[in-house]
């Protein structure tokens, strides 16, 4: 699969219109709870980054290897790239035998469960602030100069 230019916006624009619903909620629902995360079109789909990727929204049109009618089944994914590390207490997302990416998925938006997405939202960028680089000039003592 050759890298997509297009903006998120564009990508948004191609879909089938009953995945551009979905796609268009999961994306109001993510720019809401991670106002900090930056939008990037990675792999023709949009992630969404702050320390490392935090999420990302996979359309079934956009798949990704040789079994498209997989994809095409279980709707649009909404991914968490360090999905291992929830709690993920009621089983909502889907490990599918990966060792770290854990996904759910939605054929329509009225499947939106937008107080759960919110929560899972609300964890990811906690578990995400986790992996903040220490700033390294916290704490040091500036000293002053002597002429």
């Amino acid at each position: 699969m050759k890298p997509s230019k297009k903006s998120v916006d564009e990508i948004i624009a191609d879909l089938p219109k009953h995945e551009q619903v979905v796609v268009k909620r999961l994306r109001a629902l993510i720019l809401e709870c991670l106002p900090k995360a930056s939008e990037k079109n990675n792999y023709g789909v949009p992630f969404y980054t702050r320390n490392r990727m935090i999420c990302f929204i996979w359309p079934p049109s956009v798949y990704w290897g040789p079994k498209k009618s997989d994809y095409q089944e279980k709707g649009v994914s909404l991914g968490f790239c360090q999905g291992n590390l929830f709690a993920n207490e009621d089983g909502a997302l889907l490990a599918e035998g990966r060792k770290q990416v854990y996904c759910m998925y939605f054929n329509r938006v009225d499947e939106i469960n937008e107080e759960q997405i919110r929560a899972l939202l609300f964890e990811a960028d906690l578990i995400d602030q986790q992996f903040r680089k220490p700033n390294r000039n916290r704490g040091r003592k500036s000293t002053p100069k002597t002429d």
